[in-house]
């Protein structure tokens, strides 16, 4: 364990006094990426006078100001000091720990002046106009709490970005080898909008994590006073966006799809480069999220599901390891299995 002496752990540089739209992005090893997503903002907006960490959007002939805030989660690549001298409207915060995705967005939070907040992945770059027509929504229509663009891989691509909230049985079904054999159960289809064109504007239940713009009204609302932000930090990572939405909708808000705003998201690159840890942390809140709506027998049946499948999936790798099948493979994926398991899934309190 590294020590620092005489720094806190937490380093920032000025906040923005004032903005309509605050931007937040939470970073961890991802400088390229990074790099690309604050470029494709810089070319959404324009420079103002002072000050010098706010810049401005022209939407529909109204301008409105806007600051970025970048959570650096403790990155060993050049993140944290490239970005002041590229970026230096970018109000940074550096942090000595990796705070994960939730306590990293309500750190940046607890800095925002935005009536606006857009919680964007580094991983992602807008496309010209989205900024401007999910902030337009927001701003016609007082009863939308959130809104989200129309995901595309970076090969183009589209990416399912709107969902229904899970069933009880979805977390059997979704994300696991059921799915696999199973690819159009009813209950992906029914949680991932199959049946319905992902084209059309509509009301959602949730929004994938990528990008959400959301008024600060409805996240103030939904806020617990004990934590800096409107994310349940119980949530390291991965449902924490289904947890934060499913709380916007029983305030009574809606949250709305807007697909002729589109942002590319390259998904998954911070979070692959620790592979036991993904696989952890996604179940793990699955488990959290069961536990906190359905209750602690659906929790503990969720769980104990899970850990079988991982021991199957062992089971299974030990086999092809006997017979000599891509042998460093699969010594690979049993270690992770392994550490899997060892870790019970327990959902943080």
């Amino acid at each position: 364990m590294r020590v620092f002496a005489k720094r806190s752990p937490i380093e920032s540089t000025p906040s923005t006094p004032s903005a309509d739209l605050s931007i937040i992005i939470v970073s961890w090893n991802v400088w390229d990426l990074l790099r690309a997503c604050l470029a494709s903002i810089e070319r959404a907006s324009q420079p103002v006078d002072a000050p010098a960490a706010t810049r401005k959007l022209n939407v529909n002939g109204d301008s409105f100001t806007l600051e970025v805030i970048v959570v650096d989660n403790a990155s060993s690549d050049a993140s944290a000091t490239l970005i002041p001298s590229r970026f230096p409207w970018v109000h940074l915060i550096r942090s000595e720990q990796n705070l994960g995705f939730t306590r990293g967005n309500n750190l940046g939070y607890a800095q925002a002046a935005g009536r606006f907040i857009y919680f964007l992945n580094p991983d992602t770059e807008l496309a010209d106009g989205s900024l401007a027509r999910l902030l337009r929504t927001l701003v016609d229509e007082p009863t939308v709490g959130m809104v989200g663009p129309r995901l595309r891989y970076g090969d183009g691509m589209a990416q399912n970005s709107r969902r229904r909230f899970p069933t009880r049985l979805t977390g059997f079904m979704e994300s696991t080898w059921l799915s696999q054999w199973w690819p159009s159960n009813p209950w992906a289809v029914h949680m991932h909008m199959l049946d319905w064109p992902d084209d059309q504007r509509h009301d959602v239940d949730w929004l994938v994590g990528a990008a959400m713009l959301a008024r600060r009204e409805a996240l103030e609302q939904i806020r617990t006073p004990s934590q800096a932000g409107p994310f349940d930090e119980g949530f390291f990572m991965y449902s924490e966006e289904l947890d934060l939405c499913k709380r916007i909708k029983d305030a009574g808000w809606r949250i709305v799809y807007v697909p002729d705003a589109r942002v590319i998201h390259y998904e998954g690159r911070s979070s692959e480069q620790v592979v036991a840890a993904r696989h952890i942390h996604f179940n793990r809140s699955k488990v959290r999220y069961y536990e906190k709506y359905f209750g602690h027998a659906w929790a503990e049946a969720l769980r104990g599901f899970l850990l079988l499948e991982f021991r199957w999936q062992r089971l299974v790798e030990r086999a092809k390891r006997m017979l000599r099948h891509k042998r460093a493979l699969r010594s690979a994926r049993i270690a992770v299995y392994d550490e899997v398991i060892e870790s019970t899934l327990t959902p943080n309190r």
